[in-house]
């Protein structure tokens, strides 16, 4: 599904609405929150008023430096504020929710509860947990919220300052690993356009540079990596580090760059009781249906999983368990 395809369904919604407010998932990352600042500046060009609402208390170091960078240029808003932001008559307000489509990852469970109309512009397969009631535009094939966006953005033929190209840009270069995944014609010269509006390659670099002592505690991750099948790749953390969700997905990505290896599963601590597992495949072994198992989500190329009072070792048990299952 190409999104200009869906422009009728979004042009309506907008229109019809006074109000919009933006939520991606919990922990944005680049193509989150690049994917909400691009449909801020579409909403711009439509004299719409809008909101970003965020959260999250702590943000991964790109997050972080666009959110400095841009104080006071965009509004954001906290989730529990939004009565205070909303047009007075309920169903003309609009929830815009990019780069989920999972109720449970949302960054506001309660945002979904106190506005009526939703639209979900997102990238990754529906599942169990898809939030309901809602327009969806979901286009699994395309690498990013960020291209989506991107698309719209051309398409529409509005101007966006080179900085806001520039994470864009961002949000892609993070989700295709370097257009090492998931990377289609469509997707260069999508990252081409958003070149022609003044993108750098050089900030994008800048936003994606990591902090050394976290790059540190994930390197221990891949000290100690075996292969199931001969083509999965397997590592988990020791109990006394807790990781963020996302160093455990940037190990999985790590561990697709190794010959032979199709799919990979880090597991580690993420909470003081909570146990994470990220995944990530090539495409030719889908990992969703593991997920799927462990009562997780995602799609057949990325996703995760988390486990409550229990320990890292009954989480690999389980986790070889379905792997062996699916096998046979």
């Amino acid at each position: 599904m190409n999104i200009i395809k869906e422009r009728n369904k979004i042009n309506r919604a907008i229109r019809k609405n006074k109000i919009i407010f933006l939520m991606a998932h919990k922990n944005l990352d680049l193509d989150a929150l690049g994917s909400c600042i691009g449909m801020n500046q579409i909403l711009k060009r439509k004299r719409k008023k809008s909101y970003i609402i965020i959260d999250d208390k702590e943000h991964e170091p790109g997050v972080e430096k666009i959110l400095r960078e841009l104080d006071g240029c965009i509004d954001i808003i906290r989730s529990e504020d939004i009565d205070e932001y909303k047009f007075e008559k309920d169903n003309k307000n609009l929830l815009i929710i990019l780069d989920t489509n999972k109720k449970d990852l949302v960054q506001s469970e309660k945002a979904l509860k106190k506005i009526e109309n939703k639209l979900i512009i997102d990238h990754h397969e529906l599942g169990k947990t898809t939030i309901k009631n809602a327009i969806i535009i979901n286009d699994k094939k395309t690498s990013s919220t960020c291209e989506m966006i991107t698309n719209l953005i051309e398409h529409y033929e509005v101007e966006i300052d080179s900085y806001y190209a520039t994470i864009l840009l961002a949000g892609i270069v993070l989700d295709t690993n370097n257009y090492t995944l998931n990377t289609s014609a469509e997707t260069f010269y999508t990252s081409y356009y958003l070149t022609l509006l003044g993108a750098s390659a050089k900030k994008v670099q800048y936003l994606l540079k990591q902090n050394i002592e976290e790059y540190t505690e994930r390197q221990k991750l891949l000290s100690d990596i075996e292969t199931i099948n001969g083509n999965i790749a397997f590592t988990k953390a020791t109990p006394n580090t807790q990781y963020r969700r996302e160093d455990l997905a940037k190990v999985a990505d790590t561990l697709l760059f190794f010959n032979n290896i199709e799919a990979s599963f880090v597991i580690g601590k993420i909470g003081k009781d909570l146990i994470g597992l990220s995944a990530r495949s090539l495409g030719s072994y889908d990992i969703l249906k593991v997920l799927e198992k462990l009562g997780g989500g995602g799609d057949s190329v990325g996703g995760a999983a988390s486990f409550e009072n229990t320990t890292i070792s009954k989480v690999e048990q389980e986790l070889k368990k379905i792997i062996k299952e699916i096998g046979e």
